[in-house]
């Protein structure tokens, strides 16, 4: 990496990255090559102009790209998985054995013995071969992951809320870095690119599609997260088909519950709390129990619980 070159390099007192879509006094420039485009930044830089991107710390980027090596193998696995339903899907005759995941033990027992011509036979004990070896190596990097952060402050408040687990928090925590950068928790979705664009005139405002400028790796993480929280979460669940009977598509009613996860983790950080699921609290028993849903609420020692509701108009 030329940041990292650069950084060791004797003489560099400081090392500054800047925001190629911010500084478009260069990209608009009539005349360009690398002196002019270079006394431009230059100029910028010593007025204190120059829209710069975080750059973490080189451990936290080297942490980093171990979580996100992790991402691309399991992106690829899925690549391996879509042809191996390929191949199967091309013989419809076969006699298919009656698992629900067909990559379980016995999903792939039976792929191994399932009568193809020739040719199939070889693609799919190809693909099968290389399923496994990714197999294994996402597996060596998940334990890499969870001990690399396992004293990550971050990375342990957020496993605390519902939809995150041992991989997802590392990869949020570690794309996040530092709380303090987001003054807001806007802030923190427009980054992630969880906000629509907004065009507005005369009075007229429109919104269209996502914010395309983002990092894309916390985008990914959050709506991961809002899959699982939908089905495990009568708050987010709720929150889901709420927006599905507004009119909302599956991926747009998703990329709200991302968007209200988002929120709420700007808050756990901000202000230190972890996300618990709340417990309705203990009636006399002449008196009828009140009905109350399972909210998941940030708890702090010793200070009273915010529910997620709260934490998201906070």
């Amino acid at each position: 990496m030329l940041y990292d070159l650069l950084e060791d390099t004797a003489g560099v007192a400081k090392v500054v990255l800047s925001h190629p879509a911010k500084n478009r006094i260069i990209a608009d420039a009539q005349i360009k090559n690398d002196r002019i485009d270079a006394k431009a930044l230059a100029t910028l830089l010593r007025g204190d102009f120059v829209a710069r991107v975080h750059v973490p710390s080189r451990d936290v980027r080297q942490r980093n790209n171990v979580a996100r090596q992790r991402l691309w193998l399991a992106r690829v696995r899925t690549m391996i998985r879509n042809r191996i339903h390929c191949v199967i899907d091309r013989h419809p005759l076969l006699e298919r054995r009656a698992v629900k995941n067909i990559f379980s033990n016995q999903g792939k027992a039976w792929m191994k013995r399932a009568p193809l011509p020739p040719a199939d036979r070889t693609l799919l004990d190809d693909d099968l071969a290389i399923h496994a070896l990714l197999q294994t190596q996402v597996d060596a990097l998940e334990k890499i992951i969870v001990a690399d952060n396992t004293a990550n402050p971050l990375a342990v408040r957020l496993q605390t809320l519902l939809g995150v687990g041992k991989i997802l928090a590392p990869v949020l925590a570690l794309e996040i870095d530092q709380i303090e950068r987001f003054t807001r928790a806007d802030k923190l979705c427009a980054y992630a690119g969880l906000v629509p664009t907004t065009h507005a005139s005369g009075g007229k405002i429109a919104h269209g599609r996502m914010l395309p400028f983002c990092n894309r790796w916390l985008k990914w993480a959050f709506i991961e997260a809002a899959w699982v929280a939908v089905g495990c979460s009568d708050y987010f669940g709720t929150f889901y088909r709420k927006q599905r009977l507004r009119g909302k598509g599956a991926n747009g009613a998703i990329a709200m519950v991302a968007r209200r996860m988002a929120t709420i983790a700007w808050q756990m950080l901000a202000h230190e709390r972890d996300c618990t699921p709340e417990r309705p609290e203990a009636v006399p028993a002449a008196s009828p129990a009140p009905v109350r849903a399972a909210v998941p609420t940030a708890a702090r020692t010793r200070a009273p619980s915010l529910s997620s509701a709260a934490l998201a108009k906070d």
